[in-house]
């Protein structure tokens, strides 16, 4: 090839080049979430930020009602939650909760209409524990969800059933003796963020987060009670805590040193208060409903789909990107009612 030739063709590749950079006009961005020069930066790009912040936008709360006059139990028969609230503010709040999780169907989706009182439909009884377990979270969780808190939209957004859930998995069927030990590895699972870990993560951790912690400061360290398959299977809840919020390992953790908690973000314990609502939650008023739905709504193993991180965050490190709909729902949502 002659010198003009060389050129020629280094200044057709530089052209091609320039077009190539042209093209990538969705470049990432990255934002500093840890103390600087640790790595700890979270990666986004624009088409990837528009479409996070149309899935998270908030509907406009109900209009203002008033806190005088007669308590709802005075007026419905029934009240066993909310029956405190003025009757106004106790309509104002079925409203909201109608256009949370049953915009289409109403009313109908909950209640027997000709008998309002009527306890006939699952949906009601269940609704009704769900409210007092949303009352639950933004009073005795603070830790995670803050002055924040959480509303029947933060997990429906507009549907009668959460799109993000977990039942307990059976794993597919397998050979019986040495071969049956599979537990669901070595095969892509969507729970473990498309690995090869564990397809079932959450029945173990999620009921008990205590035995999420396996990390130790040595190698091969004497009486070690962990093994290789709880590591992998906290990997696997990991990926699922990841995936679910959108984020980096580093959002969380210094990855220098997965286990130092010194050199972690303090996102890092609002997530280990979160673990523990989640068990708490699904333990004490989801799991507590198993009799009241119908076989439609459990898994194959007879479970209610429950609660993860996914549920609420639905891939934002924060739900609805931060925004309160609390606020607007004060004190119906906010404190917790004893059972009646």
């Amino acid at each position: 090839m002659t010198p003009s030739s060389k050129r020629a063709a280094a200044a057709l590749m530089l052209l091609l080049g320039a077009g190539l950079l042209a093209g990538c006009k969705d470049q990432v961005e990255s934002k500093q979430s840890g103390y600087r020069g640790t790595g700890m930066v979270q990666l986004s790009t624009a088409k990837q930020t528009a479409a996070l912040a149309a899935a998270n936008q908030v509907p406009d709360a109900q209009p203002p009602a008033s806190q005088e006059g007669k308590r709802a139990k005075e007026v419905y028969q029934n009240l066993k939650v909310l029956g405190d609230l003025s009757e106004e503010e106790f309509n104002r709040t079925m409203l909201a909760i109608n256009e949370w999780v049953a915009p289409e169907a109403g009313c109908d989706y909950c209640h027997n209409t000709e008998k309002m009182e009527d306890d006939s439909k699952y949906q009601k009884v269940v609704a009704r524990r769900m409210i007092q377990m949303t009352q639950h979270i933004n009073e005795k969780w603070k830790a995670h969800v803050g002055e924040v808190g959480v509303t029947c939209y933060t997990c429906h957004r507009g549907n009668g059933i959460p799109a993000y859930s977990w039942v307990q998995n059976p794993g597919p069927a397998e050979a019986q003796g040495m071969a049956a030990t599979g537990t669901g590895k070595n095969k892509a699972s969507w729970t473990a963020g498309i690995t090869a870990l564990y397809d079932d993560p959450f029945t173990s951790l999620l009921t008990d987060p205590g035995k999420i912690r396996l990390q130790t400061t040595s190698a091969l360290a004497p009486g070690m009670s962990k093994s290789i398959q709880d590591t992998e299977m906290t990997y696997a809840l990991m990926f699922h805590l990841s995936q679910s919020l959108g984020v980096n390992c580093d959002f969380c953790h210094n990855s220098r040193s997965f286990s130092n908690w010194s050199e972690s973000n303090p996102q890092r314990v609002t997530a280990w208060h979160g673990l523990r609502m989640v068990s708490d939650i699904n333990k004490d008023y989801i799991s507590l409903l198993a009799a009241v739905f119908p076989d439609n709504r459990k898994g194959p193993l007879g479970d209610p789909a429950k609660a993860n991180c996914q549920t609420c965050h639905q891939g934002a490190s924060k739900p609805l990107l931060g925004a309160s709909m609390l606020q607007d729902y004060r004190p119906a949502l906010a404190t917790e009612t004893a059972p009646k």
